[in-house]
């Protein structure tokens, strides 16, 4: 064996993991650069909290700024029980939500007593070319149920395409189940998408609960 391809070999052990030995000043200090791409950075720029809120909108900070944006929704509580929760997304800083959507929608639950389990496609929560809002899950007011999830939206600054999203999250309805959410389509518009809000079906205020915004570089 050469003598290069020995020292090589020697930095790590028989599992061929890396020896600690292997790695110091010098060998750090010959990584000149990281790829940018990896992973896409996230940019938190804005928070806001709920407190018997009627919605929670972001009308600034959704620009050509970024490629994409993340909504980390945490601990959505409503402040009455069984109660849908939606989005929709506008093309004038939040004057009008109405963006045409097409959307699929679903979702895998168990409940609590190991009694039920499914998987299945919810067709009463999908969208074609409607402008209404965009159910992401449902759940019980009990004191300790709530939903978390997360939305990405991409390029939503486009003036040529359609505008993508994808939600997945999960929620404790009022029945006690532990419910999966998977939702995904696109704003059927070319112009751009600069606000969205998110809000409880029939007027039902937020209870409790923090959506965060991220840019993605």
């Amino acid at each position: 064996m050469g003598t290069r391809i020995q020292n090589l070999a020697n930095n790590f052990t028989t599992a061929g993991i890396v020896k600690a030995a292997a790695i110091n000043d010098a060998s750090v200090s010959g990584i000149t650069s990281i790829p940018a791409g990896l992973g896409g950075a996230l940019t938190l720029l804005s928070t806001q909290t709920a407190s018997a809120s009627a919605s929670i909108e972001f009308t600034s900070g959704i620009d050509s700024t970024y490629s994409s944006y993340v909504f980390k929704l945490i601990n959505i509580h409503p402040a009455t029980d069984n109660t849908d929760f939606f989005f929709n997304l506008s093309t004038d800083g939040g004057s009008n939500y109405n963006v045409t959507k097409t959307t699929t929608f679903f979702n895998a639950l168990h409940n609590e007593s190991d009694s039920e389990a499914v998987l299945g496609y919810s067709s009463g929560s999908d969208l074609a070319q409607s402008t209404s809002d965009q159910r992401l899950f449902g759940l019980g007011a009990d004191a300790d149920q709530n939903a978390s999830g997360e939305l990405q939206l991409f390029n939503p600054s486009s003036t040529t395409y359609v505008k993508h999203f994808i939600f997945r999250g999960n929620d404790c309805d009022p029945d006690n189940l532990s419910i999966d959410r998977f939702v995904a389509g696109y704003g059927n518009t070319a112009s751009a998408i600069n606000a969205i809000i998110f809000r409880f079906a029939g007027g039902v205020n937020i209870d409790d609960g923090i959506i965060k915004m991220y840019g993605v570089k």
